[in-house]
């Protein structure tokens, strides 16, 4: 197998489509679950900031923490962990699913060109999202209230529901779109870049040292979100947003310049993300890759010795 195709699972030809789809499906479910349930704490404390007008920092953020832990318990650090489940599994089970089948679609590895692997990864951001938009407006409300309000993800989607119509499940989806295409774009294509890279320097085969995936994740982590993070506080004030004050993408990004600023408005908290950000990337590409490759050995060798 030449250098070129050295991260081309050689299981694959093994495998049917539909096999593909299961076993990616189910490693990407696994994936994103471990990986925002180990960086929820840090992923409410930055959803705190992004959508209010104080100014951030990082010992303010760890404050944010350690009064959230004394006044509320340890649990409420991950306040809202359920309703990101219930939006990561599927969100991450369609995304990682959707970026092989995009590849394939695109013929990426016949086609070694950048273009199709930026667009493969920036297609399986879009599918993904659209696919899970609401679950992640739910999200975003649990992780900014406290448990009176919204109780549960059932009470979110009641209250939402009774007092702001069907409509209000999709506020902020035009800008988590046009986000999520540098983000997953960047991610995806600077991950397959790394592997590809490591693989031609190492001589190996397709399999990639797990601690070499996490840190290529961690690195892609760190570029994509730096890259559409101005988007991210766009969609979170206007998720989170019950009183009209953000009705809009335009009025959105004029009322955060106007009052904050580009940097304190449009990257406020992003030093968060760039802890949080490569930690749980790193854990879900890592993961991923992973538990896919153990399944497939797996529904490979149960297909050969079905065969006996």
């Amino acid at each position: 197998m030449g250098k070129s195709n050295q991260n081309v699972d050689p299981k694959l030809k093994h495998l049917s489509n539909g096999e593909i789809v299961v076993t990616s499906l189910a490693a990407g479910a696994i994936a994103g679950a471990l990986a925002k349930t180990t960086i929820a704490p840090l992923d409410r404390t930055k959803i705190n900031f992004q959508i209010s007008h104080k100014a951030y920092s990082t010992r303010k953020a760890f404050k944010f923490l350690a009064e959230t832990f004394k006044k509320q318990g340890p649990l409420a650090l991950w306040r809202g962990n359920s309703a990101t489940m219930a939006r990561i599994v599927p969100y991450c089970a369609i995304q990682f699913t959707a970026h092989e089948q995009w590849k394939r679609i695109l013929k990426v590895e016949q086609n070694q060109g950048s273009e199709r692997l930026f667009l493969a990864g920036s297609l399986a951001g879009v599918t993904s999202q659209a696919l899970t938009y609401p679950l992640d407006l739910a999200r975003a409300r649990m992780a900014v209230t406290n448990k009176l309000e919204y109780s549960t993800l059932r009470h979110v989607f009641s209250k939402i529901y009774s007092l702001e119509g069907v409509r209000a499940f999709f506020k902020g989806f035009i800008p988590t779109i046009v986000g999520v295409i540098p983000y997953a774009g960047v991610s995806f294509f600077t991950y397959d870049t790394l592997k590809r890279k490591y693989g031609e320097h190492m001589d190996t085969t397709y399999i990639i040292h797990p601690v070499a995936s996490l840190f290529f994740g961690a690195i892609a982590g760190v570029l994509g979100q730096t890259s559409s993070y101005p988007f991210d506080i766009i969609r979170r004030r206007m998720q989170t947003d019950t009183t009209g004050k953000y009705p809009n993408m335009y009025h959105t990004l004029l009322y955060v310049y106007k009052t904050e600023g580009i940097r304190k408005g449009f990257y406020k908290g992003l030093s968060m993300n760039w802890i949080k950000g490569p930690i749980a990337v790193g854990i879900s590409y890592s993961t991923y890759d992973n538990i896919r490759d153990m399944l497939r050995t797996f529904v490979v060798k149960f297909k050969k010795e079905s065969l006996v």
